[in-house]
This record gives C-alpha cells, sequence and structure tokens, in this order.
C-alpha cells in the first residue's frame, strides 16, 4: 500500500514569501513533530508553460503573486487524520492560523488528500 499525501496549491503575494516561509517552517515542524514523514513546500520557478493549464492560470493568480505548492506524506490516510488531529490540538498551530497575519489569502487555497497509486 502507498503512502497518502495532502497537496496544497496557494497563490502568495512575492512581497510575503518570506513571511510565508517563515510560517511554512514552524508549521513543517510541528508536522513532523506529531508523525508526518515528509513535508515539503515549493515555490514556482518555471510556471510559463505551454502544456497544460500553468498553475498560475489555474488558480488565477493576481498581479505580484507566484504559486506554491506543497504537500506533506503519511503512511497512510488513518495515519494522516491521527497527526492532523494532533497537529490540531497543538497550541503552536493557532499562532500560525490566525487569519490575520496570514501571508495569502486561505480562501484562494486549494486542498486535498490523495491516495498514491505510483510510488518508485
Amino acid at each position: 500500500m502507498g503512502h497518502y499525501i495532502d497537496g496544497f496549491v496557494i497563490p502568495v503575494p512575492r512581497k510575503k514569501m518570506a513571511a510565508y516561509r517563515r510560517m511554512a517552517q514552524r508549521g513543517a515542524k510541528i508536522w513532523r513533530e506529531h508523525g508526518a514523514l515528509d513535508y515539503k513546500e515549493c515555490v514556482g520557478d518555471d510556471l510559463n508553460v505551454h502544456c497544460g493549464l500553468p498553475f498560475p492560470r489555474g488558480i488565477k493568480t493576481r498581479a505580484g503573486e507566484t504559486v506554491v505548492f506543497s504537500f506533506i506524506v503519511y503512511k497512510s490516510r488513518s495515519h494522516r487524520d491521527s497527526v492532523n488531529k494532533k497537529v490540531m490540538a497543538d497550541p503552536r498551530i493557532n499562532e500560525l492560523c490566525d487569519m490575520k497575519g496570514m501571508p495569502f489569502d486561505c480562501e484562494r487555497m486549494l486542498y486535498g488528500g490523495f491516495k498514491t497509486i505510483v510510488e518508485m
């Protein structure tokens, strides 16, 4: 059986990227402490593609924004649910989730849980 992945696509204002990175580093530490196997935050680098629907167009970035693609790896969906329950009970997460201090628009974040079908 393959791993389970939480995936995110987030439009982030370039001028807030440093703040986003600091927030993500804190979040990564919390998720890893509670059992996540891996945690990656990736900022767009080659987004002007001619094949398929480019991320910026798909998420409708605004002037001055870039795209962050993130994922967290778990053993299984039940492991994800267990880790996330611990994360949400961790008081440090409340500091990170203060809507007034968010360096991005949470309502435009794309999120979902995924079963892996190919792993090498």
